[in-house]
């Protein structure tokens, strides 16, 4: 009989579900188009590569990426909370299946003589054992609605665990980035230490010969040693970087590999940035796949809150035995059994329902509101960045020539010092012009890959790298 009633309960789910069926918001106009970029920016239509690190064909930040996608804290802390998720997605489901309950209990005691039955002892052992099952008839799709908003959160979280990948896999690249450029400015800062050390050393067999004066000396001197100060911050900053690593890792700083701290050179890229469209933008970053999942979330739970303004339908039995004994109990003793629905409903006074049902909907209409933004700041942080790429790009080009004919009227002043067809004052501004220049040059090398850094997390790839997406079920 109560396997009649569950089969016809089950029959009963084909009813609508109550509140709106999920629809995923179009996306703006002219979103899925190609990107705007500054004319400088080696780009492809292509689609990104999905471990784009490999770009810079150095085995050190692969493994150092590895590395963080294994043991860094904040990525821990997203799979922790992406696991929470999944099973509170298994818990609803459960709402699917009849709820069991097994009950035994045993107690002593006394009952009155008008109770007790003839012959029997008035203080004796009494065993109690029984089995209830229960099964909720979702006439109106309260369940179906809560797993859709459990699988909508569980989603959002695996998303949101692939955002942490992406930023892990960005910061990490960029940490490795910092370190390397601020030696290979420092190298330049010391390079161009040398060749101060060299200008003051001419200066004082200059000055010893009595062929120019000791102001000029001082002036040399006091060039190298600002040049000499600009050493401990380019020092101070790769250092920096280095214990970054560390953690983005998952490591303490003295655990770091020496060979991360052994290049010399920043990281450069030498093939055009694979960026797709607006199109694959919107469909790869897992951002925008958090708060789409957030929004079909909070749309099942409209449908949740509308179906308890209706009635809860229960179908149930129990089964269940007691006696003085264990054998009075299992071998023919007094049985008991009931079989019947439940009905539950908050019936006449439904101001509660209804103001949760307002309440889903204001939630619902934030979450649409935070997709749209979500997806807006998506295709402005991928121009910001192309844009900032191509311009910087522009600018070491720039610098690049500046440099190099700094460098020349250094050597050139020089050359003429030593005739003595010019003063030391102009010596020694082009010593300064040609040392600022290598070091606006370093800087701007540091830039541009920050820069190709900040486009590639922008692009939203690297998450793929590690398990795939949840599928839908």
């Amino acid at each position: 009989m109560l396997r009649k009633l569950l089969l016809a309960g089950s029959a009963l789910l084909t009813v609508a579900a109550a509140g709106p069926n999920y629809v995923r918001p179009a996306d703006p106009a002219g979103a899925d188009g190609p990107f705007i970029k500054a004319p400088a920016a080696p780009i492809t239509q292509a689609e990104p590569d999905q471990a784009w690190w490999r770009l810079y064909q150095d085995p050190v930040l692969d493994r150092l990426i590895a590395d963080a996608f294994a043991a860094n804290t904040d990525l821990r802390i997203a799979v922790a909370n992406l696991d929470k998720a999944r099973a509170l997605l298994r818990e609803s489901r459960a709402g699917r299946l009849p709820q069991t309950d097994v009950s035994a209990g045993a107690n002593y005691g006394r009952l009155p003589a008008t109770q007790r039955p003839a012959g029997a002892q008035r203080e004796d052992w009494s065993f109690d054992a029984g089995l209830s099952v229960s099964y909720e008839v979702d006439l109106f799709g309260r369940v179906g609605r809560s797993i859709e908003a459990a699988r909508g959160d569980a989603q959002a979280a695996e998303a949101a665990r692939d955002a942490v990948k992406v930023a892990i896999a960005a910061e990490t690249a960029r940490a490795y980035a910092d370190a390397s450029s601020a030696v290979e400015r420092l190298a330049v800062a010391e390079r161009t230490l040398g060749l101060l050390d060299q200008v003051v050393d001419l200066t004082a067999k200059r000055f010893e010969a009595g062929r120019t004066s000791k102001l000029d000396l001082s002036r040399a001197s006091a060039l190298r040693e600002q040049q000499r100060a600009t050493l401990s911050p380019l020092r101070a900053q790769r250092d920096a970087a280095l214990f970054r690593l560390a953690t983005l890792t998952g490591r303490t700083p003295a655990e770091l590999p020496p060979e991360v701290g052994a290049r010399t050179l920043t990281l450069r890229l030498d093939r055009p940035i694979p960026v797709g469209d607006g199109r694959g933008l919107l469909a790869r970053r897992p951002d925008i796949r958090e708060a789409e999942r957030r929004l079909a979330a909070e749309t099942a739970r409209i449908g949740i809150a509308t179906a308890d303004l209706y009635p809860r339908i229960s179908l149930g039995g129990s089964v269940g035995s007691t006696g003085p004994s264990l054998g009075d109990m299992f071998g023919g003793g007094p049985l008991r059994w009931l079989l019947g629905p439940l009905l539950s409903w908050n019936f006449p006074n439904q101001e509660v329902g209804r103001a949760k049902i307002a309440q889903a909907k204001a939630s619902t209409r934030a979450a649409l509101a935070g997709f749209d933004g979500t997806v807006l700041r998506a295709l402005e942080e991928t121009e910001t960045a192309l844009s900032a790429y191509g311009h910087e790009l522009e600018r070491r080009e720039a610098l690049r020539e500046a440099a190099a004919q700094a460098q020349t009227a250094a050597t050139i002043s020089r050359a003429q010092l030593r005739e003595g067809r010019v003063d030391f004052l102009t010596v020694l501004d082009a010593e300064r012009t040609s040392a600022s220049a290598d070091a606006d040059l370093a800087e701007s090398d540091a830039r541009v890959t920050n820069a190709q850094v900040d486009l590639f997390r922008a692009l939203g790839g690297g998450w793929q790298a590690g398990d795939g997406r949840m599928a839908s079920r």
